[in-house]
């Protein structure tokens, strides 16, 4: 009685595994540049260039290219994310996010009134510091 159930149990088993696989990558693939990539270049060129890097811009679109292909995979009962996914956003980021920093916001100086004093204090210091130290050698005097 017991090779039945483990037959059993090894039917639903490979049952399972081929159907949870039973996906149709070029189909996929062709989905998702179909319904998902057009809809984001568009949302994209909305944006303008100067601004996919920032962020709170993208953010929405962003996550609407992500559901999108989510969905996607689940109408053609394919795992997600998968290898055509990870493909898919490689190819997204090399094209839109190339230029980005990994913070995801654009680098650039802070303002001079943050900056001046920056540079400034550190310099004087130096300064003053080198005219002491000259001042004090040049008194010798008194000095055993």
């Amino acid at each position: 009685m017991a090779p039945l159930p483990r037959r059993f149990l090894c039917f639903v088993l490979a049952h399972h595994f081929i159907t949870a696989t039973a996906c149709h990558e070029a189909e996929y693939g062709r989905q998702i540049r179909e319904r998902c990539l057009r809809p984001f270049r568009l949302s994209m060129e909305g944006i303008g260039q100067r601004l996919w890097c920032d962020w709170d811009e993208t953010m929405g679109t962003y996550g609407e290219l992500t559901n999108c292909t989510a969905a996607v995979a689940e109408n053609l009962t394919c795992y997600w994310p998968n290898r055509l996914v990870d493909e898919f956003f490689v190819a997204v980021h090399s094209h839109y996010f190339r230029n980005c920093s990994p913070s995801g916001r654009a680098l650039h100086d802070p303002p001079n009134g943050v900056l001046c004093p920056f540079i400034l204090v550190p310099v004087l210091v130096t300064l003053l510091m080198t005219a002491l130290v000259v001042w004090r050698s040049k008194r010798s005097e008194g000095i055993v």
